[in-house]
């Protein structure tokens, strides 16, 4: 039987339901039949008896193991009592009468000669990490590369992934953000112009061939087992990567035995630092941006009481200053909500403003094209959550946060909100302001840490 490259491509590492692929049925069928595939259950059915007699369950998928989030149902498909997993069903049902196939026939062609087309210079500090995360890889050693917001991180993996694709490994970029996959995409693919690039996401569009470099979104891992060479975790600390241990179990799954993975972040949690200690990973550590600029420090200003004034219709008066302001300086700017609902109530209060102002969350289909206007400039202000903490780069943009002292704004994610500011080296300065009705821990731990990094990069506290 010839194999057709289509289908060896697609499904090589590739954990997938039996009846619902991009190919004939008749085809996978056939190739099942030929032994091209393995099948197993998607769910794992296994009964205990102790005391009493307990049934647990595991997905196959995504590897959940919490019994809370499997539900035993009457399936019109089997006509039995069947059991199904809510933890991965957006990427579609698996059932415990679903059969999930993995390739094992011939493993397509990879390539051992890639262009890296990049024409920038590195910093000492980065070369230096960038040299320690290649010597990790080729001891196939985890590392850990800690890097302040704006330190060049993206450029500092160009050597390490180009290193890997010449030996013929697979890499994967994996992120907990569509957003940073949408970020991280357009630059590799202008970097290694003769590689074939996959970006995964949610909704994301078909593409074609073998892909000897991926750029996935955590949830994505799911459908892949025993795939990968090396595995890079970009913003290892996100949400909600930290908190879901599926996601986590999900990067192991995708590893082949021995491969190497690689956390990059700019905010490391104690748990991953306390990790890379223990575990003796590699580690590089670079407390300055690649400019040679401190990190902007953020200013607090009291909000009393916004949400009632929003409510009322009308910005706060501070808050509607400072936008004013950067509208008539023509400067771009992100204002962070920390709720949807309270977001929404003010966008008409803003486009009033100035009718281009435009709002986007995590549900936003069109916040990918509401992200390339406000990066050309066909737009000035974006209202967001934080979703956009991380992952995007907008030249000169300024940067408030509405309710600063509410939970959903971690001293992790204020860091990340303010690293969003003077990332470019011809705008190395900006505003970021925490509006706020009254000043959290949090607050200052985030203020403080920007104040250590900015001590340990230049020897002294810095201001902006």
């Amino acid at each position: 039987m010839i194999i057709e490259p289509q289908i060896r491509d697609f499904f090589a590492g590739r954990i997938w339901t039996r009846y619902n692929t991009p190919f004939p049925q008749s085809k996978v069928d056939t190739y099942i039949l030929r032994n091209y595939f393995t099948t197993k259950k998607g769910i794992t059915i296994r009964t205990k008896v102790l005391i009493f007699q307990r049934t647990h369950f595991t997905c196959n998928r995504c590897q959940n193991k919490i019994q809370q989030e499997f539900v035993q149902y009457t399936c019109a498909k089997c006509e039995k009592e069947c059991v199904y997993c809510r933890h991965c069903l957006n990427m579609g049902r698996v059932t415990s009468c679903t059969d999930l196939i993995s390739w094992i026939g011939a493993k397509p062609l990879t390539h051992k000669k890639h262009l890296l087309d990049w024409n920038g210079t590195f910093t000492e500090a980065q070369k230096e990490a960038a040299t320690q995360l290649v010597s990790s890889i080729k001891q196939k050693r985890n590392h850990l590369n800690h890097a302040v917001c704006g330190a060049g991180k993206t450029e500092i993996l160009f050597p390490a992934v180009h290193y890997a694709l010449n030996r013929g490994l697979r890499v994967c970029i994996a992120t907990p953000r569509t957003d940073v996959v949408l970020e991280l995409f357009p630059r590799f693919q202008k970097v290694f112009p003769k590689t074939n690039i996959h970006a995964l996401y949610g909704k994301a569009p078909k593409q074609t061939g073998f892909a000897q470099l991926v750029i996935s979104t955590t949830h994505q891992l799911f459908r892949f087992e025993n795939a990968f060479d090396v595995i890079i975790v970009d913003e290892a600390d996100a949400f909600p990567y930290t908190y879901d241990q599926a996601l986590q179990k999900a990067v192991h799954k995708v590893k082949k035995q021995d491969a190497p993975v690689a956390l990059v972040t700019a905010t490391p949690s104690p748990q991953i630092l306390a990790k890379q200690k223990k575990e003796k990973w590699g580690y590089s550590f670079i407390p300055k941006r690649y400019h040679g600029h401190p990190l902007p420090i953020p200013r607090y200003e009291s909000l009393w009481s916004y949400d009632k004034a929003i409510q009322k219709g009308r910005i706060p008066r501070k808050l509607r200053e400072w936008t004013n302001e950067k509208l008539s300086n023509q400067e771009p700017f992100l204002i962070f909500f920390p709720t949807i609902q309270l977001m929404e109530q003010a966008i008409p209060l803003f486009q009033q403003l100035d009718e281009r102002i435009l709002s986007v969350h995590a549900e936003d289909t069109d916040r990918k094209e509401k992200v390339m206007k406000l990066r050309n400039e066909q737009i000035l202000g974006l209202l967001t959550t934080t979703i956009l903490e991380r992952g995007i780069t907008i030249k000169n943009v300024q940067v408030a946060v509405v309710g600063a002292e509410s939970k959903i704004f971690t001293s992790s994610a204020l860091i990340q909100i303010s690293g969003r500011v003077g990332r470019n080296a011809a705008f190395p300065k900006g505003d970021i302001v925490f509006f706020h009705h009254g000043i959290t821990a949090e607050m200052d731990e985030a203020r403080n840490e920007i104040f250590r990094l900015n001590k340990e990069g230049f020897g002294k506290n810095e201001t902006p």
